[in-house]
């Protein structure tokens, strides 16, 4: 902070009735809970944790009257760069047609023909959505432009927005390449990816049957990650396949979806260091098979969740909603739930400084009308987030 910039006034949140902090040193269990609690918030970051009376004095005070906080949720995978409504599709699934990555194609339409205030417009209101569901960090893809000009509009939409943009020429193999996949994987390790890394962080690619296969998937990881992009994998979705083991053996941040594993995707993910990121809310949407979280969780692997929030397979943007799946469907515990979707989103970022309450960390924190986490699985459905600190600043 320079002497010209003001000084965010200091808050310390008094009163709280159980403080996750995802910081075992800190407090009880992996969640680092710690109960009559208090919580400062200063220039940004977390300044202090500790018993409620021993607070230090603070610019400003917020009683919580023994709710419950606990870090922002890190939504560690949505699609928002879009134009479009995909109802008919959702209202004919649940009719009885099922799921393809065909329907893709229809927002890829509407997307081509929108402008950037619309794409603007769309992924702001998204945003705010899920702000006012407790979540401070957010990482979007593009993927329905799949040309150059339409991906690297959609990237240069969303840097304005979050620092986590995520480069997905490779979401499926457009109609006018259908009868030459090869040059689609071309354009997208060439000439489309040299309009979009300067946008994004990440690369990705829907490693899957009626997208892209094992190989065609190394190449634009590859290709992105010799570009300086970090990897992440949309695999195993639909079926068993090679996504999963490509994701691990390219050290892919995460592998997404984990639907339909083998015992040695599991074990790849166990001794890797990639995160298996679930979407609950995907397999709600599109009636599907859950992910077996347990196998997951009891063989050692990292597991985050996230909403997949898009317009086609998963229209949520609630990551309290998922939590609520992953426990009731994944039997995944309430503690399990929280610290995955907070602390397990953070790693398949490779972020330190999200998803955890411990001094130093982004003053991310969420306030629940409610005396403990378990209430998000235990009250699914009801609007639990009482107030959302944002880089120390009350935004909700």
């Amino acid at each position: 902070m320079t002497a010209a910039e003001p000084r965010t006034p200091s808050t310390v949140v008094t009163g709280i009735g159980t403080l996750a902090t995802n910081a075992p040193e800190l407090g009880e269990g992996p969640l680092g809970l710690v109960h009559d609690a208090a919580l400062v918030l200063q220039d940004g970051e977390v300044a202090w944790v500790g018993p409620d009376a021993q607070a230090p004095p603070a610019d400003e005070e917020f009683r919580a009257d023994g709710r419950a906080v606990v870090p922002g949720f890190v939504d560690s995978h949505s699609h928002l760069l879009y134009a479009g409504d995909r109802t008919a599709e959702f209202n004919a699934r649940m009719s009885g047609v099922s799921y393809s990555a065909g329907g893709i194609r229809t927002t890829v339409a509407a997307t081509r023909e929108a402008d950037d205030e619309s794409l603007a417009a769309t992924l702001t209101a998204h945003l705010g959505e899920m702000l006012r569901q407790g979540t401070t960090t957010v990482e979007t893809k593009s993927g329905y432009g799949l040309t150059p000009r339409d991906e690297s509009r959609a990237l240069r939409v969303a840097a304005r927005h979050t620092d986590e943009t995520t480069y997905l020429g490779a979401h499926v193999v457009p109609a006018k390449f259908a009868d030459d996949p090869a040059g689609y994987v071309a354009l997208v390790t060439g000439e489309m990816l040299d309009s979009c890394a300067p946008y994004a962080r990440w690369v990705d690619v829907f490693c899957e049957e009626g997208a892209f296969d094992g190989d065609q998937a190394r190449a634009v990881l590859t290709a992105g990650q010799a570009r300086g992009l970090g990897a992440r994998v949309h695999a195993n979705q639909l079926g068993t396949g090679p996504g999963v083991r490509l994701a691990v053996e390219l050290d892919a941040a995460s592998a997404d979806h984990c639907t339909h594993l083998a015992p040695a995707d599991i074990e790849a993910l166990a001794e890797g260091d990639t995160v298996a990121t679930l979407l609950p809310g995907c397999e709600f949407s599109t009636r599907s098979r859950y992910p077996d979280a347990r196998a997951l969780l009891d063989a050692g692997a990292t597991v985050a969740l996230s909403t997949d929030c898009n317009p086609g397979s998963s229209y949520t943007s609630s990551m309290p909603f998922c939590l609520a799946l992953a426990v009731r469907e994944m039997h995944m515990t309430p503690d399990e739930a929280l610290w995955s979707a907070t602390a397990g989103g953070a790693r398949a970022l490779r972020r330190t400084d999200v998803g955890t309450l411990r001094p130093g960390a982004r003053a991310d924190a969420v306030l629940l009308d409610a005396p403990s986490h378990v209430h998000l699985a235990y009250r699914p459905g009801v609007p639990l987030v009482a107030a959302v600190w944002e880089g120390g600043v009350r935004r909700v």
